[in-house]
């Protein structure tokens, strides 16, 4: 239980990290561009729209994978 409890806590600060990125890094190019990558999918219709992040999806996948595989050495 002691390594779950290190896991929750390790992953707790990761995402108050991002969350700190994200929130105070709005001016900075990428963090800016980020949900808006060519790539991404927008329809809009007359009665809905469809927002499809893929190639935003594939970035943070690729970028979570890196850290998760530096974190684990």
């Amino acid at each position: 239980m002691v390594h779950l409890g290190k896991a929750l806590v390790l992953v707790g600060l990761l995402v108050a990290l991002l969350g700190l990125l994200i929130w105070g890094g709005s001016s900075l190019p990428l963090v800016n561009r980020l949900g808006r990558l060519p790539g991404d999918v927008y329809i809009q219709r007359d009665n809905f729209s469809i927002y499809l992040p893929i190639a935003t999806c594939l970035v943070l996948s690729i970028l979570l994978s890196l850290l998760i595989g530096l974190l684990r050495r």
